[in-house]
């Protein structure tokens, strides 16, 4: 009994002996073909900065050590995943691989699923030999630099129920046998390529298909009437192509869709009445086409539609009442086209609408009463329409509106006051025939990050209240006859990390004066892309601390009063790309650091009183801007005299 109460080392040798040769070691599970492609796959791979296969060794058993591998139970691989971007409950891997895919994967005669996507990198042609792939029922090759056309081949890949290789360089055109076999594709993603050439008719047999993208390649042709077939389908883009021709009267039968985009290509005619079989539809994007006719009273019959985006067309005619029928709107988007008559009073029953958008059209008339009903509304926009409005109606303050936008539509008088208790951030109410002065409750309209006043006729200094507006970050009061100081503006309080400007455009006022020293230290300017104070009779010297504007991109002080030199301090300003400084009183010579900015494209000193030789400089600045400064010379001027 001691000899098995305590630890015996022969004992334990002569155990180890027996069962080391008695004891056969399990054989490897792999299949030998199997593995050889796979590390043949691994070979033509350049760099692998996150080792996703470097478990992927001649040593180990690729069917239980290989990280990305599995095998059936017969040693066969039926999955390879290793995709550039994954997550689990506590991480995301987003890493890339470089390299080309090898034919050899072709031999992997039991493979399901072979998913490679995100990988960033990956290069070359997808091999001919995928086609041998019979079994394959996933592939995902997508976002890549993948280049070469559709394999042919693929034709024979009959089980196939996903293939995505979207966001690659892929060209030629869609091989329309391969469309005549995939009988099971469920979703087909080719977006984002640089295919051309027709969608094939075949199109039509992919009767399983419930997603379909081909968005942003350069597709032409018609639609084809075929794709009316596709029965299960749910999500359908072909956006962002040439295709010309109809809509088809088909898609009418697509009844499971509930996402169709088709903007951003050529498409001609009327959108089909048979819109209304889309009876799931719910986002429905057409803007940016060459569509034309009237909307179809039969819009009026999709019981789920959410969004109608058919903004940019040729569209006309009056709006059907029976929008109005669509209760479960959110976004109406109908600008830039040519629709006519008055809006819809039915567009009071919207009662879920939040976005209103028919701005430049030819609508006229009264804005109807039962808008007020829209408690949803949160951006109303009808600008440049002849709606001849006079003034904001009253009942606009019982909208709970964030975005209003009443450009162009014939508004004369005075501000309405109601507008100091509103809670708009955007109020653009440009080009009307707004007058008097900006009043002091300006500064109640705290929400405000955008003010458009341009193109009026105000006519006031800017009141010490404008400096509550403490979010706003684009101000465009260009064009009307506003004066005194600026200060209000430029040092207005702000809200970390709001209020802080992004654009300020004041040219064409009477504002005069000299521009604060400080202007540049301004802490509500520090992240200003644009500054245009052209057109007003400013006078002294242009700020130094411009120059601090590390965001800054255009500078407009054309046609001032402005003294004194351009200060060298400017070109610190390194993101300029427009400098107009013409027709002002300034001296000395420019500076060659302002000059020679890496991103200058645009660049007038003309008639000032320059002087000195024209720094050489790399921007294609024309002669004109160099003009009426009879001290300057060199390219582009004459060259200088050395006498």
């Amino acid at each position: 009994m001691e000899i098995f109460g305590r630890r015996n080392p022969f004992l334990f040798i002569l155990f180890y002996i027996i069962f080391s040769v008695f004891v056969p070691r399990p054989l490897e599970c792999c299949h030998l073909v199997d593995k050889t492609s796979l590390l043949d796959f691994k070979q033509k791979v350049t760099s692998d900065p996150s080792n996703l296969l470097k478990t992927w060794t001649l040593s180990t058993d690729c069917c239980k050590s290989w990280e990305g591998i599995a095998c059936n139970s017969n040693g066969r691989v039926v999955n390879v995943s290793r995709p550039g971007l994954s997550s689990g409950d506590d991480f995301i891997i987003d890493t890339s691989m470089s390299g080309t895919l090898s034919p050899s994967l072709a031999n992997l005669s039991f493979l399901e699923l072979l998913d490679l996507s995100n990988l960033k990198d990956l290069t070359g042609p997808i091999p001919p030999e995928f086609g041998k792939l019979s079994r394959l029922s996933y592939l995902f090759l997508d976002t890549n630099k993948l280049s070469g056309s559709i394999p042919v081949t693929f034709k024979y890949l009959v089980q196939l129920k996903k293939l995505y290789l979207s966001d690659n360089t892929l060209s030629g055109t869609i091989p329309s046998s391969i469309f005549e076999s995939f009988l099971s594709l469920s979703q087909l993603g080719l977006s984002t390529n640089q295919l051309s050439g027709p969608i094939p008719s075949s199109i039509g047999n992919l009767v399983s298909l419930s997603k379909l993208d081909m968005s942003r390649n350069k597709l032409f042709g018609s639609i084809p009437e075929s794709i009316g077939r596709l029965k299960s389908l749910s999500y359908v883009d072909l956006s962002e192509n040439e295709l010309s021709g109809k809509i088809p009267n088909s898609i009418g039968n697509l009844s499971q869709v509930s996402l169709m985009y088709l903007n951003q290509n050529q498409l001609r005619g009327k959108i089909p009445s048979s819109i209304s079989g889309l009876s799931s539809l719910v986002f429905c994007r057409l803007s940016e086409n060459q569509l034309s006719g009237s909307i179809p009273p039969s819009i009026g019959n999709l019981p789920k539609i959410q969004r109608l985006i058919f903004e940019n067309n040729k569209l006309s005619g009056k709006l059907p009442a029976t929008l109005g029928h669509l209760v479960t709107l959110t976004d109406i988007y109908f600008s830039n086209n040519l629709f006519t008559g008055k809006i819809p009073s039915s567009f009071g029953n919207l009662k879920n609408l939040q976005i209103l958008d028919l701005s430049k059209n030819k609508l006229s008339g009264e804005i109807p009463h039962q808008l007020v009903k829209l408690v949803s509304l949160q951006t109303l926009d009808l600008s440049f329409n002849p709606l001849g409005l006079s003034r904001i109606p009253n009942w606009f303050n019982k909208l709970g509106l964030f975005r209003l936008i009443l450009a162009k539509t014939g508004i004369r008088g005075k501000l309405p006051s109601w507008l100091a208790s509103s809670s708009l951030s955007t109020l653009d109410l440009s080009n009307n025939g707004l007058t008097g002065k900006l009043p002091t409750w300006i500064g109640n309209m705290t929400n405000l990050s955008l003010l458009n006043l341009s193109n009026n006729a105000f006519h006031s200094s800017i009141p010490d209240e404008f400096k509550n507006l403490t979010l706003l970050m684009d101000l465009d009061l260009h064009s009307n006859r506003f004066s005194g100081n600026l200060r209000a503006i430029l040092s207005k309080n702000f809200q970390d990390p709001l209020g802080h400007y992004n654009s300020i455009d004041l040219a064409y006022n009477m504002f005069n004066g000299p521009l604060d020293e400080n202007i540049g230290i301004e802490p509500v300017m520090d992240s200003i892309l644009s500054l245009s104070l052209s057109h007003n009779p400013l006078t002294g010297h242009i700020p130094k601390s411009l120059g601090n504007l590390t965001t800054l991109q255009e500078i407009k002080l054309a046609e001032n009063g402005l003294t004194g030199g351009i200060p060298t301090e400017l070109g610190n300003a390194k993101e300029l790309k427009t400098i107009l400084l013409s027709n002002n009183k300034l001296e000395g010579a420019i500076p060659a650091q302002v000059l020679n900015l890496k991103d200058l494209q645009e660049f007038d000193v003309s008639g000032n009183r320059l002087s000195g030789s024209i720094p050489p400089h790399k921007a294609n600045i024309p002669k004109s801007a160099f003009l009426g400064n009879h001290g300057l010379c060199g390219a582009p001027l004459p060259p200088c005299s050395h006498t």
